[in-house]
């Protein structure tokens, strides 16, 4: 009871607000009102073996390939839309610091993880890096903080020591498909010394899909160094699609 008394203080002073319509949030709210989390569009991609995502996905993979590779699963917690309120829910957490936004969504996206079988043997979480510079003047790595919160939930090791972005790539919001392609290819190796023996099944995570150039150009990182056992796995806290 003290602690709803406390946030009712608190909200008084600095009213805690909808993260999609601005609305003061109630007591029993966080970060979203009832209303806009019943409206979530939620992808439910985390029990699905193929799904539109993972399509598109595996799409890439195979024109990189010269033989067939394994299916690789993919999910989402919500269908990313620019004419909505929901894009700041992964914008908030990108460029404005709310993390505390971000993990909590990253707990939704857990949870549906953690009750699917397709990610139940998920070892290693690797976020998509930031190049340094990128890094060191936003505070956080935004991918970071989505996936410590999902390794904490599948009981996985989250692993900041794999991946480096070797060169700062322009932002891929405006560039077209092969734009994106392009912007990315190369620009991820793996860390001298890092080493990924015993693991099996990685979980590469970034905050949101839209082509899939950047997860894909990790995963090939990935791949070539470690081979074809290693099972690679994508989530991300929203998809851009239907």
């Amino acid at each position: 009871m003290s602690g709803y008394v406390g946030r009712a203080v608190l909200d008084l002073f600095i009213p805690r607000l909808c993260v999609v319509c601005g609305r003061s949030l109630s007591l029993h709210e966080e970060h979203i009102c009832l209303d806009c989390l019943a409206d979530l569009p939620r992808t439910y991609y985390s029990k699905m073996r193929r799904n539109r995502m993972a399509d598109r996905l595996n799409d890439l993979i195979q024109r990189d390939l010269t033989e067939a590779e394994p299916y690789s699963y993919a999910t989402s917690l919500f269908y990313y839309r620019a004419s909505t309120g929901y894009r700041d829910i992964t914008k908030g957490l990108k460029y404005r610091g709310d993390i505390g936004s971000g993990r909590y969504f990253s707990g939704m996206l857990a949870e549906e993880m953690a009750d699917s079988e397709l990610y139940s043997d998920v070892d290693t979480v690797i976020p998509v890096p930031l190049h340094w510079t990128r890094r060191w003047s936003r505070g956080y790595n935004q991918a970071a903080e989505i996936g410590e919160v999902i390794a904490r939930r599948l009981g996985a090791t989250l692993r900041l020591d794999i991946l480096k972005r070797s060169r700062r790539t322009k932002t891929q919001t405006r560039l077209s498909i092969e734009g994106k392609r392009s912007n990315v290819e190369g620009a991820f190796k793996i860390r001298r010394g890092a080493d990924l023996s015993g693991t099996s099944h990685i979980l590469l995570v970034d905050d949101v899909f839209t082509t899939g150039a950047t997860l894909n150009s990790c995963r090939m990182v990935l791949k070539g160094a470690m081979g074809s056992d290693v099972r690679i796995s994508v989530a991300t806290l929203a998809c851009v699609g239907d």
